[in-house]
């Protein structure tokens, strides 16, 4: 990784008419996506957020059939940060609405306060399991994020805590390592990731992340993020969203690739 992504996990990247062109017509197909019966089920939070994982009928490269091809400036950034671009899995559309957030179905008053307060603050690809276990059940080689809409800095940004993927890759490293490799996907991972995000939370620098169609957010893989809140009062009209297009490919290597510090 090179400049701010390697230090503060994360890094913008430049205004770019082909990337704008993308969002635009992504935006076109995820308002259609929106309405869809058959992804009626990512609506979540009271129908405050649409979590449209697979929802943009991109193709392996990125680009639309009928529509723009994945913008090279993008796959310049990825490769010179991680390594040749992978094959892509259709993008996530996130969609967040005002009044965001209220409470997801099934979710704790517990994991509500967390969603309020700390933007329910998590690494991508480690799941909760039956057991209450955390593992690495998708190995993500990184995270872009691609904004579809104009928004402030009050209508529920990205948020990143700076430097976060320095201490997660260290301690997952550290617990990895005490297992077989061909075991690393069934670790679990709880004890030692709750442990670091209290370290992170107490020591790293929680930052909004604003960006606007045209531009691009990169993310390492293990960089602790999340979702802020809608701020009352503000663009409360029922046509106002937040949308991001993210997409993040998992390693053919699998965990023992996910492990390492690039």
């Amino acid at each position: 990784m090179v400049g701010t992504l390697g230090d503060l996990g994360w890094t913008k990247l430049s205004f770019d008419e082909e990337v704008r062109r993308w969002a635009l017509h992504a935006w076109q197909l995820g308002q259609k996506a929106m309405q869809a019966p058959d992804l009626a089920h990512w609506w979540a939070c009271e129908n405050t957020w649409f979590v449209g994982v697979d929802a943009l009928p991109n193709d392996a490269s990125g680009s639309f059939a009928q529509g723009p091809r994945f913008p090279i400036s993008l796959q310049d950034s990825v490769t010179r940060n991680f390594g040749p671009m992978p094959d892509l899995h259709p993008a996530q559309l996130s969609v967040v609405c005002p009044g965001y957030p209220k409470p997801r179905d099934g979710e704790t008053p517990a994991a509500f306060r967390f969603r309020q307060t700390r933007d329910a603050a998590h690494v991508d690809g480690l799941h909760r399991g039956d057991d209450g276990g955390r593992r690495v059940e998708e190995p993500h080689a990184w995270i872009m994020g691609i904004p579809l809409t104009h928004n402030t800095k009050e209508q529920a940004p990205l948020v990143v805590w700076e430097g976060s993927h320095m201490i997660l890759g260290r301690v997952f490293r550290a617990a990895l390592q005490k297992h077989p490799e061909k075991c690393w996907n069934s670790v679990d991972l709880k004890d030692v990731y709750l442990t670091a995000r209290k370290q992170i939370f107490e020591t790293c620098q929680r930052v909004p992340v604003l960006a606007q169609p045209g531009e691009a957010v990169l993310l390492h893989r293990q960089t602790l993020h999340g979702v802020a809140t809608w701020e009352p009062g503000v663009g409360e009209s029922p046509s106002e969203h937040r949308a991001i297009a993210y997409l993040r490919p998992c390693l053919a290597e699998g965990v023992s690739a996910w492990a390492m510090p690039n």
